[in-house]
């Protein structure tokens, strides 16, 4: 099988050190190389200065894990980026769809029956971003969520609703939160690619398949057997994790 080396580079301010773990027999084979970027959750900033470190020569896909909003404080500029940066001309920018981008098209859709899960879980941070305000009585969250539709860029809502759940390059699969472990990746239900399944975290595969996650928090990029997530928690630790993915081989960039 071929081999890796597994790094994790530090923030600048920490001297970038790079930690070198054991090396371990792998089977990444994707059919080119490609970046893999976690849980960004309004955190622009870091997203920016992530995206500075990848070098673009070695690795011109890059594949983004969804939960682009929520919780941060720049979830309208990181909805902005991703929406222009993936719609431009040659673009080898795929964003996927994350649980938290659901939860906010539930509210626009349905904000009295839906509002109040994704208010809980960071929605009034994404609103903040677009300069609403939550109004003291519930009942007012139907003008809310027309405010946040008015308030988005022309084509954004369409984007944000036909975003993909999955994206598949050889034997690796990248997801959201990932995918039933008895089941072919063509045949993942929608419900678990974005909100997980129950078996994904503690049950390997065994059809020599990759899956590159994030939606769980770890608190340095993981690799586990057949899986690796890379949420680190970027909108509450300031680290935000990119995987470098090429045949036999998997390296970490970290803010």
């Amino acid at each position: 099988m071929p081999r890796f080396f597994r790094r994790l580079f530090r923030s600048r301010a920490s001297g970038a050190a790079i930690i070198k773990q054991p090396e371990i027999d792998f089977s990444l084979m994707p059919d080119g190389p490609f970046v893999a970027i976690g849980d960004i959750h309004g955190r622009a900033d870091l997203m920016h200065d992530l995206l500075s470190r990848v070098d673009p020569k070695s690795c011109k896909r890059i594949v983004f894990l969804g939960d682009y909003v929520d919780r941060g404080p720049q979830s309208a500029q990181v909805l902005a980026h991703l929406h222009k940066t993936s719609r431009q001309r040659d673009a080898q920018v795929i964003c996927l769809k994350g649980n938290h981008e659901q939860m906010m098209l539930d509210f626009i859709d349905d904000p009295l029956g839906q509002g109040a899960l994704w208010l809980m879980n960071g929605g009034i941070n994404t609103l903040e971003s677009y300069g609403i305000k939550i109004p003291a009585q519930s009942d007012d969250l139907v003008a809310v969520s027309d405010a946040l539709e008015a308030a988005m860029p022309q084509g954004l809502l369409d984007w944000l609703r036909a975003l993909p759940l999955r994206w598949q390059s050889g034997n690796v699969w990248c997801v959201h939160a990932g995918m039933d472990p008895n089941a072919p990746p063509t045949s993942q239900r929608s419900h678990v690619m974005i909100w997980g399944h129950p078996s994904f975290l503690n049950t390997p595969r065994h059809d020599g398949t990759w899956v590159i996650h994030g939606h769980t928090i770890c608190r340095k990029p993981f690799i586990g057997a057949s899986r690796i997530c890379i949420d680190t928690g970027a909108y509450r630790s300031d680290q935000l994790t990119a995987a470098c993915i090429s045949t036999g081989e998997c390296s970490f960039v970290a803010t």
